[in-house]
This record gives structure tokens, C-alpha cells and sequence, in this order.
């Protein structure tokens, strides 16, 4: 069955439906990293140090700056209209909520901790953007005078801007990061114990298990999950059907950075482990 897409002109609804998209990728990477730090907490807490980094980068590059974009442009609209205006306020202090939360999760110096900000985070950036799907953009995309493509062209100009501004210098501290970090693990005489060469005990593989995950996110959960997987390390990945499109879409994202082995091929669920090389 399809579902109606209401809207006052064919090029708003066409942007309704790729804001929702938008929002469905931020919401499933960020579940997948989330997931990810979950289970290296428990299994192999110096992974765990990475995931939670790049947790806070993805954050910093994608989350945040999608936030202050669309407050920037698409919030005074919907804030000028009465029945709106309420929800934008609530909508806005949520923006501040979420930022905080960014905050802790980086100030997090015990993994457990960092889990519990993430899923903290996880639980609002989902609750948030399912009122701006079901609420503020629709009601956007339906109203005449309003041209929702044009606000969502402003915004992600904003974003565009935003994440340029900032990307070089986040680049030169993860590098800067990546080299000490790397110091590290040759003073300990291993990688940091998240490849099994000798710095620390074989860590348990990281498993995660979408068959549970609402269709519309599982692919970017998926996504997100990966990029989250240390290279020298693998993850698991459980589905209910043998995931050949999604296998391919990682391979066209990502050339040659995994391999593939199926560790159980139905019917009640697909085990594969994908390798970071």
C-alpha cells in the first residue's frame, strides 16, 4: 500500500518525502553506532574508546549541524504560524536537549557511561525528528503560501556551510588523535586490543540483529553500524532474509572494505560476519 503524500505543489511533496529519507539515514546510523558502542562495552572496552569517538564525530558532523540548519531555516516559518508555534518552542528546546547530550557523551570518560548518554540521545533524536515528520513538515509541505523545497534548499546550503567551516580542523584532531592513540598501542606492544594481534585477548565479535529494526532505518542502521567497526575487527550481522541488496550497496559505498562470510543461511534468520580489511 502506498502512502498519500498531501502538499500544495508536486515539488514539496517530493522534498517532504526526501527530508523523511534524511531523517530515516540520520536516525539509523545513529542506532547503529549506538548498538555498537553498546556491545563493545561488554565485550571489549578499548574498541569501545573508538566507537564512542566516532560516535562523537558523527554527532558533531552530521547531527548537530542538521539541528542548527533547521532551526535556522525551516523553524521562523513554522514558528510564525499560530497552530505551530508552540511545537517549534518545544521543538527548540528539544535542539538544546539534544546538544547537551552531545556534551556528555563527549565528557564521558567510562564506557558504560558514554552507552547510557548515547541511548539517551538515541531515544530523543528519534522521538524529535518523528514530530517533525508527522507535524512540522507536513504541515509546511501543505500550505500554500509556504514553498517547503525552497526552505529545504536553504537549509541544507546552511549545512553545506556549516559542516565546511568546521570539517578541518575536526580533520586535523582526529588525526592528531589517530597518531596518539597509535603511539599508545606501540607502547603496549599491540594495536590497543581491538584486532586480536597481541595488545590484548581476542574481543568477542559485536553482533547486530535488524530484524527487529523498522524497515524504513535498517539499511543505515546497518551503515552506521559499520562505520563504527574498527578496521582488523568484524561485526555480525543477524537479518531475516539473505541481504544480497544491501550487501551491494556496502560494497558500491565502501569498495572493498569488507568481506563477507555467511555463518548461517535461514530460514529463520541470516548470520553474516562482514570484516573490516
Amino acid at each position: 500500500m502506498s502512502v498519500l503524500t498531501l502538499a500544495s505543489a508536486p515539488e514539496d511533496a517530493t522534498a517532504l518525502e526526501g527530508a523523511e529519507a534524511h531523517h530515516a539515514r540520520l536516525a539509523g546510523e545513529l542506532a547503529g553506532r549506538v548498538k555498537m558502542l553498546q556491545t563493545a562495552v561488554d565485550c571489549d572496552p578499548r574498541a569501545a574508546e573508538k566507537i564512542h569517538a566516532g560516535l562523537v564525530a558523527f554527532c558533531d558532523r552530521s547531527l548537530l549541524p542538521h539541528a542548527a540548519a533547521e532551526e535556522a531555516a525551516l523553524y521562523p516559518v513554522a514558528h510564525g504560524m499560530p497552530e505551530a508555534r508552540l511545537l517549534i518552542e518545544s521543538l527548540i528546546g528539544e535542539h538544546r536537549c539534544l546538544t547537551a547530550l552531545v556534551d556528555a557523551l563527549r565528557a564521558s570518560a567510562v564506557p558504560a557511561e558514554a552507552a547510557t548518554e548515547a541511548r539517551a540521545l538515541q531515544v530523543l533524536f528519534e522521538e524529535h525528528v518523528a514530530k517533525e515528520n508527522g507535524l512540522v513538515l507536513p504541515l509546511l509541505a501543505m500550505t500554500p503560501s509556504v514553498s517547503l523545497a525552497a526552505l529545504l534548499a536553504e537549509m541544507h546550503h546552511r549545512f553545506a556551510n556549516d559542516t565546511g567551516n568546521n570539517n578541518a580542523q575536526k580533520d586535523q584532531d582526529s588525526e592528531e588523535g589517530q597518531d596518539v592513540r597509535e603511539g599508545q598501542a606501540e607502547e603496549t606492544g599491540g594495536c590497543g586490543g581491538v584486532c586480536g594481534c597481541g595488545g590484548a585477548e581476542e574481543a568477542a565479535e559485536p553482533e547486530l540483529d535488524v530484524r527487529e529494526v523498522p524497515h524504513a532505518l535498517r539499511h543505515a542502521t546497518v551503515f552506521g553500524a559499520l562505520d563504527a567497526v574498527p578496521v582488523g575487527t568484524a561485526m555480525v550481522l543477524v537479518a531475516p532474509h539473505d541481504p544480497l541488496p544491501l550487501l551491494a550497496q556496502i560494497e558500491q559505498r565502501s569498495p572493498g572494505a569488507f568481506t563477507v562470510e555467511y555463518l548461517e543461511r535461514g530460514p529463520e534468520a541470516w548470520r553474516l560476519r562482514l570484516s573490516h580489511r
